[in-house]
C-alpha cells in the first residue's frame, strides 16, 4: 500500500504524519502536558513546544483502564499510561478551496474505558467526504471522571471534572491549530456516543466551552451520570477507604486505583443499581448546573443539537458489562431505592413486565431513552433540536440477539458496512440496505456539520409535535413514538442531594 509522509507546523512545533487512502493522518498529537506526578488530579496544562519534528505515525497511550478493553486487534493491545492526553487528526488529501467543517469525536465507554485509537473510530470515511476529523483521548476512571476534589488539601490539590477540563483544552487546541490542517475553527461539531454523548451534551452547560464549538451530536447519551457535589463527596470518602486513605490517591498506581473503583462500582450495583460513581459533577465552577436543567432554563449554550438513541439499547448489556437493570431482580432493587410511586407508574408502561423483552426495554430506557427524552425536551425550548431513533440491524445482528442495540449506529456513522469487517456483519441480502442506511446517516451528519440542519425531511423536535426520525430499512418520521414510556420516566431521578 503506497504511503508517504506529510508535515504540518502547529503552535507547539512540527508534526509528521502519513498519507494513505486519500487522507492525511496524524496520530497522538499532545494537546496537554502529561498529567503526571504533581499534575495528577489537576486541571490540564497546555502542551509545551518541542524541538525538531514530532513523529505522529502511531497511536501512543490510552488512558489507564482494564487491559481487556484496550484490544486493537487479535492479540494486539494498546499501551496505557497517565500520559495519554493526545488527539488525532484525519484530513482529506486534497482539501477544498474553503476551510472544511471540523468533526470532533469523543469516544464512549462508561467513563471507565475506551480509546480514540479503536479501529471503529478511524474517521477516514468521514474525512474523505469533506471534513477534518479529530478524535480525542481524555482521562478516564478515578484519574479523570471521578470527582475527588473533596479530598483536596493545600499540599495535594485535587480539582473536579478533570475530563471536562481535558475536552475543553482539546477544543482550544482545535481553535488554535486546526486551520493548519484545512479545518474551519469557527465550524466545529462535537459528537460522541454513550458516555461520549453524555460528555458532549454536558459541554453545552460548561461556561469555559462557550464559542469552541457550533453544533452537537449526542448518540445514546447516558442518564444518571451527573452527580451533585454532596453525592460526589460521599463517593470520594468511600473510595478513599477502599484505597487506603485520602493520601493514597496520590501515590497509588493507576491499576490499584482502578481495582478500588471496580469494587466501588460493584458495591453500587448491589446497593443501588444504576447509580455510578464516575461522570460529571454539577454545582462547580466548571459545571455550575445540571446540564438538563441548564438547557431547560436557557443558560446552556443555545446551539443546534442532534440527540437520539437505539431501539434495543439494553440488549448489549445482557451479554457484556451487566451494568444495567435488565432483569426483574435488578429492576425491583432499582425501584426499591427510587420509591413505589415511580415503580407503579413506570412498570405500567411495560405491559409484559417481567418478560425478558420488557425488562431489556426498561433497562435500555432507564439508561439511554430517558436521557434522550429529557435532553430533547429541555434543549428544544431554546435551540433547534433534532431527535432520532436508530432501528436498523442486519439479519445477522437480529439472529444473534443483539438487534439495534447500544452503539450499533456507529457502524453507519463510520461507514463500517463498506469495510471487510462490515461485510461479515451483513448477510448478502442486507448489504444494500446497510449501505443505504449508512449513506443516510452520514449525509445527515455531514449536512448538520456544515449548516446546523441535517438534510431534508427531518423536522425539529417541539413540545407539541415531538418529531423523531427513525433510521431503518425505510426511514420515516414518527411523532412522539413510545409516548407512554416517555411520560412514565418524567421526573425520575436517582441523584441524591
Amino acid at each position: 500500500m503506497h504511503e508517504r509522509t506529510v508535515r504540518a507546523t502547529i503552535r507547539t512545533g512540527i508534526v509528521e504524519g502519513f498519507t494513505r487512502d486519500r487522507v492525511h493522518r496524524w496520530r497522538s498529537i499532545p494537546y496537554a502536558r502529561p498529567p503526571l506526578g504533581p499534575l495528577r488530579f489537576r486541571a490540564p496544562q497546555p502542551a509545551e513546544p518541542w524541538p525538531g519534528v514530532r513523529y505522529c505515525h502511531e497511536f501512543g497511550n490510552c488512558a489507564p483502564q482494564q487491559r481487556r478493553y484496550t484490544m486493537l486487534g487479535v492479540g494486539k493491545y494498546q499501551a496505557m499510561s497517565e500520559d495519554c492526553l493526545t488527539l488525532n487528526v484525519v484530513a482529506p488529501e486534497k482539501p477544498l478551496q474553503e476551510p472544511l467543517p471540523v468533526m470532533f469525536f469523543v469516544h464512549g465507554g462508561g467513563y471507565i474505558m475506551g480509546s480514540s485509537a479503536t479501529p471503529l473510530y478511524d474517521g477516514a470515511a468521514l474525512a474523505r467526504r469533506g471534513c477534518v476529523y479529530v478524535s480525542v483521548n481524555y482521562r478516564l476512571g478515578v484519574l479523570g471522571c471521578m470527582d475527588l476534589s473533596s479530598l483536596s488539601t493545600p499540599e495535594h490539590p485535587v480539582e473536579d471534572n478533570l475530563f471536562l477540563r481535558d475536552l475543553v483544552l482539546a477544543l482550544q487546541w482545535v481553535r488554535d491549530n486546526i486551520a493548519v490542517f484545512g479545518g474551519d475553527p469557527d465550524n466545529v461539531t462535537i459528537f460522541g456516543e454513550s458516555a461520549g454523548a453524555q460528555a458532549v451534551a454536558t459541554l453545552l452547560a460548561v461556561p469555559a466551552a462557550k464559542g469552541l464549538f457550533a453544533r452537537v451530536i449526542s448518540e445514546s447519551p447516558a442518564s444518571g451520570m451527573v452527580s451533585t457535589a454532596n453525592a460526589s463527596a460521599r463517593l470520594a470518602e468511600q473510595f478513599a477507604e477502599l484505597v487506603g486513605g485520602p493520601a493514597a490517591i496520590h501515590s497509588a498506581r493507576p491499576a490499584e486505583l482502578g481495582k478500588a473503583l471496580d469494587r466501588l462500582i460493584s458495591r453500587g450495583m448491589t446497593d443501588m443499581p444504576g447509580a455510578f460513581p464516575v461522570g460529571p459533577t454539577s454545582g462547580t465552577e466548571v459545571l455550575p448546573a445540571d446540564p438538563v436543567e441548564a438547557m431547560a432554563d436557557g443558560t446552556a449554550h443555545r446551539l443546534p443539537l442532534i440527540v437520539g438513541n437505539n431501539a434495543e439499547e439494553g440488549r448489549l448489556f445482557t451479554r457484556f458489562l451487566p451494568l444495567l437493570p435488565t432483569n426483574e431482580p435488578m429492576i425491583e432493587k432499582l425501584f426499591a431505592s427510587a420509591g413505589p410511586e415511580h415503580r407503579d407508574r413506570i412498570l405500567a408502561a411495560y405491559p409484559h413486565y417481567p418478560s425478558d423483552a420488557a425488562c431489556i426495554q426498561l433497562g435500555g430506557d432507564f439508561a439511554f431513552g430517558s436521557a434522550t427524552w429529557q435532553i430533547a425536551e429541555a434543549h428544544s425550548r431554546h435551540a433547534p433540536t433534532y431527535v432520532y431513533r436508530y432501528d436498523y440491524a442486519p439479519r445477522t445482528l437480529r439472529w444473534s440477539g443483539f438487534g439495534a442495540t447500544h452503539a450499533m449506529e456507529l457502524l453507519a456513522v463510520f461507514d463500517t458496512y463498506r469495510t471487510t469487517y462490515g461485510s461479515v456483519l451483513t448477510a448478502v441480502a442486507d448489504q444494500r440496505s446497510a449501505r443505504r442506511v449508512s449513506r443516510d446517516v452520514q449525509s445527515r451528519w455531514r449536512a448538520f456539520s456544515r449548516s446546523g440542519i441535517p438534510g431534508e425531511g427531518w423536522p425539529t423536535y417541539t413540545a407539541d409535535k415531538r418529531a423523531v426520525l427513525v433510521f431503518d430499512r425505510v426511514s420515516r418520521v414518527e411523532f412522539d413514538p413510545a409516548a407512554e414510556r416517555r411520560q412514565a420516566w418524567e421526573g425520575f431521578s436517582l441523584a441524591g442531594p
